[in-house]
């Protein structure tokens, strides 16, 4: 049996072929891998369905790379639920092999694991960064419900690379939030507003 086909499956909420909706590679072809399983639990979630791992499949990773690579994307994004729960080295690793671009959308909340060309990294206070994630980040994204994450933004913006890009998201219910982010990022100049695009064109 090959190697690959002997690597452990991951508990798989979906696959799917899009954009990227958000960040410095918004508009981008992009193949996501949606990892089911998170223990952060924030209120405002708009993937909770994620949270239980039990409650989704385990893929093999010879599928979900075969996957990957026939879409033809520019990037795969590894995404959640919250994926550093997992062990990203043999994923990341074959995604490699096979001449992907890889990405991670994490909070940091658990140990660092894999190989990537990129890191958003997403900091919830519900459930605070591990500190091996810091070192990683290549950009800072803070979803901002109240004046309260303004505080935790900057706080997590001190422990990351000065090159790091850095945005704020309002959080998409709360509809004070826009003006929150609005005004803070036209005071704070190395601060940008991000928008998640793909929910005004109507695509996952």
């Amino acid at each position: 049996m090959d190697r690959v086909n002997c690597l452990n499956p991951l508990p798989i909420v979906e696959t799917f072929h899009s954009v990227q909706g958000e960040g410095s590679w918004m508009g981008a072809n992009a193949f996501f891998i949606r990892l089911a399983g998170c223990d952060v639990g924030c209120s405002w979630c708009d993937t909770k369905i994620s949270w239980n791992m039990k409650k989704h499949p385990e893929i093999a990773i010879a599928d979900l790379v075969n996957e990957a690579v026939n879409a033809k994307p520019a990037m795969v994004v590894i995404t959640g639920g919250e994926p550093l729960m997992h062990d990203l080295t043999e994923l990341t690793r074959e995604l490699k092999e096979q001449g992907q671009r890889v990405h991670l959308e994490t909070s940091g909340a658990h140990p660092f694991s894999g190989s990537f060309d990129w890191v958003t990294f997403s900091p919830k206070q519900f459930k605070h960064p591990h500190e091996s994630i810091y070192e990683q980040v290549s950009e800072l994204k803070v979803v901002v419900k109240d004046a309260s994450d303004l505080v935790w933004a900057e706080q997590n913006a001190e422990r990351v690379s000065s090159n790091v890009v850095k945005y704020l998201q309002a959080e998409w219910e709360t509809f004070s939030s826009k003006d929150l982010v609005l005004k803070y990022v036209l005071s704070n100049a190395n601060w940008r507003v991000s928008i998640q695009t793909h929910k005004l064109l109507g695509v996952r």
